[in-house]
C-alpha cells in the first residue's frame, strides 16, 4: 500500500549465479543467490505522461522513448495494466551490464512500487511474468533466473519454467564479487552459445549435462557447508564456460589473482563476455584479503557479500 504521502515503495535484490549460467537456458538447473544490494523505487501519481527517472544514471524515460529502458518501461506498464499516469523515481545500487541482475532488479522494484501505489497484491508468479516482459526488452531470451532471484532473494535452485526451490545453506557463503569494468550483454553471449549449440548440438548438450552435474554437487556442498568443495566446483564450471569462449582476459586475470590470494575457487558470473567474477572463501576475513588483492593487483572494484545463510537474510 502507498504511504500517507501517496507514494508507493518497492525494492528488489540483485543476484549472482553461483553455478549453471547458460546451461540454465537449455533446461538444466542453476544455483543462484540474492544479493543484499539491488534496486529501489518510489511511485507517485502524475499528470500527463508516465515517466521513469533512474539514479545514479541520471536518465529519464517515458513509454514513448525508443531507448531500451523506455521500451521496457512501456512494456511493463502495459503488462501490469497501469491505466493512470505514474512518476517513478528509482535507484540502482549495482553496476549495469555486469551480470548481477541490475535490469531485473530495477524492473521488479518499479513493478512493486507501482503495485504499492495502486494497492495491488501480486503473487510471485505474476510478478515474475510481468517483470520478464520488461527483461526481454534488454536480453531477448532470458532464462528468468535474474527476475526470480530479484523477487525472492536467498539461495535457490532454479530450473527454467518452474518455481524456484529454496536451498538452505548450512552457513553463509562468503563471496568476493569483482567487476571487470567491461560491459557485457547477456543477449550477445546467449546468442553466441546458441550459435555453438546450433553448429554442434551433441557436443554442447554434453557440456550442459556436465554443468548440470556440477550444479547438483554445488547444491550439496552448500547444504553441507563445504565451501572448499564449492570452490572446486566453481573452478570446474569456469573451465567449461571458458571453453564456450565467453570469458575474457580481464576476467581470467581477476580469477587467477583471487585463487592466488587464497580463494577456494573462482569463476565468471552471469552472461560473461565481461561483467563480474565471483570467488568463494572460508570466511569474511579471507574474502576481504581476496577483495584487496583484486583491487590492488588488477585495479578493479570488488566487494564482499555473505549470501545464502541467516546473515544474508
Amino acid at each position: 500500500m502507498s504511504d500517507a504521502r501517496g507514494i508507493g515503495v518497492g525494492e528488489a535484490h540483485g543476484k549472482v549465479i553461483l553455478l549453471g549460467e547458460h546451461s540454465v537456458v537449455y533446461g538444466r538447473p542453476a544455483l543462484a543467490a540474492g544479493l543484499p544490494r539491488g534496486a529501489s523505487a518510489r511511485a507517485m501519481d502524475a499528470e500527463g505522461e508516465s515517466s521513469l527517472h533512474v539514479t545514479p544514471w541520471d536518465v529519464t524515460v517515458t513509454p514513448r522513448d525508443e531507448r531500451s529502458l523506455g521500451k521496457a518501461f512501456g512494456v511493463l506498464l502495459e503488462a501490469a495494466c497501469v491505466e493512470r499516469p505514474v512518476r517513478i523515481e528509482a535507484r540502482v545500487d549495482l553496476p549495469g551490464g555486469s551480470g548481477l541482475g541490475s535490469s531485473a532488479a530495477l524492473g521488479v522494484a518499479v513493478l512493486r512500487a507501482i503495485d504499492a501505489l495502486r494497492g495491488v497484491e501480486r503473487d510471485d508468479a505474476s510478478a515474475l511474468e510481468v517483470s520478464l516482459a520488461w527483461e526481454r526488452v534488454f536480453h531477448g531470451n532470458p532464462s528468468g533466473v535474474d527476475n526470480a532471484m530479484s523477487i525472492a532473494g536467498g539461495l535457490a535452485w532454479y530450473v527454467r519454467g518452474r518455481a524456484i526451490e529454496r536451498v538452505r545453506a548450512r552457513r553463509a557463503i562468503p563471496l568476493v564479487i569483482g567487476d571487470s569494468g567491461e560491459a557485457c550483454s547477456t543477449k550477445i553471449t546467449v546468442g553466441e552459445v546458441a550459435r555453438q549449440h546450433e553448429k554442434s548440438p551433441e557436443r554442447m548438450e554434453k557440456q550442459f549435462d556436465a554443468i548440470a552435474a556440477i550444479v547438483r554437487n554445488g547444491r550439496l556442498a552448500a547444504e553441507q557447508g563445504d565451501l572448499k568443495a564449492l570452490g572446486q566446483l566453481f573452478d570446474m564450471n569456469q573451465s567449461l564456460l571458458a571453453g564456450m569462449l565467453i570469458s575474457t582476459a580481464t576476467l581470467e586475470e581477476m580469477i587467477g589473482v583471487a585463487r592466488a590470494a587464497g580463494a577456494y575457487g573462482a569463476k565468471l558470473t552471469g552472461g560473461g563476455g565481461g561483467g563480474c567474477m565471483i570467488a568463494v572463501t572460508e570466511d569474511r576475513a579471507g574474502a576481504e584479503k581476496v577483495r584487496a588483492a583484486i583491487e590492488e593487483q588488477c585495479g578493479k572494484r570488488a566487494f564482499v557479500a555473505l549470501v545464502g545463510g541467516d546473515q544474508e537474510r
